[in-house]
């Protein structure tokens, strides 16, 4: 065999795909119940493991894992989820910038949130994210894009800003607004906390009378009648991707943060036609763009959303179904093993639907392709990637097992 010293790898991350034992599901998870015929015939070309993504023990949040599958130490780069949504929406984000991630949200008249999500709200976020985008607040200007959905992005931009604020989120329906408080004794922490109240005030003032929610309340939908911000971060230092591993790189992704972490790394973004970032996301057209961008490109970073939702709504039949459209549509991904090239399959947290929420449980890993030293493992699954070649190792550490896979690994020593 001729060892290949250079090839290209596609990195598909399943978002939060791995899961828990499901009575539902005879005691399987959403992923070993599913058929999965692709995915396990790339199982059987390559090498298993767990990966613990920060460290065992530890929940991580999207943003966070992220960083941490990268090869970057979210302890010393993380400031906070607020600027990879920015990115991610096609803000620029600059030095002094303070970034949030914000929720267009129903409230009632006595300050309780009915709903953090407006109802889900798809149409019309953009003529509510134009009523704010481009104010100037105590000599602050304001940025502010609609995502998807629900979903949009906000940038504080001038002097004496700081990012240690309090969330005005209480997570849960039925509850009343947290009060937006500085977490920090300092004049600019005060400036900002003043700016946000005085954002929050015009936006429920201007919100009353658009027309998106007239058109809502005639189709007795939730009104989008207020705004939750949370993740303030100021602007993240990061080494870009290709200083690090000299591979012109892509991002094919749906969601505002993943397009948002990758355009911090210097990676290209694609936007893909109907790419959501939800459950009806275009899951065949982004497979398609990321095939199609081996052709450019040394490192494609495939995202998927959807099994993540599934997870946090705590519907195991549908996440299973979901894995299954999913392996349909990277059948083009076997090929590409075939040909000698790098598929890397895995997930970047566990969404067990039993928790809906986020846990600290290990997820499986596939590295697939090239001169890969092949195991035993033969479907991809939680348990069966437990008995695979490459054990339990930290998600930090997977980056530079591609790179040793792809022959461009470093010697260390003499």
């Amino acid at each position: 065999m001729i060892f290949t010293l250079y090839m290209k790898t596609v990195f598909f991350i399943a978002d939060g795909m791995a899961d828990l034992p499901c009575m539902e599901l005879n005691g399987l998870t959403p992923l070993e119940a599913a058929k999965t015929p692709n995915m396990d015939l790339i199982a059987k070309k390559g090498i298993s493991g767990l990966m613990d993504i920060i460290k065992p023990g530890t929940v991580p949040g999207s943003d966070v894992a992220h960083l941490a599958l990268f090869g970057l130490d979210p302890y010393e780069y993380y400031t906070g989820r607020g600027p990879f949504e920015a990115a991610g929406l096609g803000l620029d984000v600059y030095p002094g910038d303070i970034a949030a991630r914000v929720n267009f949200a129903t409230r009632n008249a006595d300050g309780i949130v009915i709903d953090r999500r407006a109802g889900r709200i798809r149409e019309g976020t953009a003529e509510l994210a134009n009523l704010l985008d481009g104010l100037e607040i105590d000599g602050v200007k304001i940025l502010f894009k609609a995502g998807s959905e629900h979903r949009s992005a906000l940038i504080l931009r001038g002097r004496g800003l700081s990012d240690r604020i309090q969330s005005n989120d209480p997570k849960k329906e039925g509850k009343p607004f947290y009060e937006v408080k500085a977490l920090e004794d300092t004049d600019s922490a005060k400036k900002t906390v003043n700016i946000i109240k005085k954002l929050i005030k015009i936006a429920e003032e201007k919100f009353l009378s658009a027309e998106v929610n007239k058109r809502r309340v005639e189709a007795n939908q939730l009104l989008a009648n207020t705004l939750l911000i949370r993740g303030f971060g100021q602007a993240p230092h990061i080494p870009s991707f290709l200083q690090r591993t000299n591979m012109k790189s892509v991002c094919v992704a749906g969601g505002g943060l993943y397009k948002g972490v990758a355009a911090l790394l210097g990676m290209d973004v694609i936007d893909v036609p109907g790419a959501t970032g939800g459950v009806t996301s275009d899951i065949e057209m982004k497979v398609k763009y990321a095939i199609e961008a081996l052709d450019s490109y040394d490192f494609v970073f495939l995202h998927i959303k959807g099994t993540d939702n599934y997870g946090h709504d705590g519907n195991a039949l549908g996440k299973k179904e979901f894995i299954e459209k999913i392996d349909k549509v990277i059948e083009p991904l076997v090929k590409v093993c075939e040909r000698g090239d790098l598929v890397v399959i895995t997930s970047d947290h566990s969404t067990p639907c039993i928790a809906k929420d986020h846990t600290a449980d290990p997820v499986p890993v596939i590295i697939a392709g090239g001169d890969v030293r092949i195991d035993d493992v033969t479907s991809f699954g939680e348990r069966a990637c437990a008995k695979g070649g490459n054990l339990r190792f930290k998600g930090i550490h997977l980056l530079s097992i591609i790179l040793s896979a792809m022959g461009l690994g470093k010697k260390f020593g003499a």
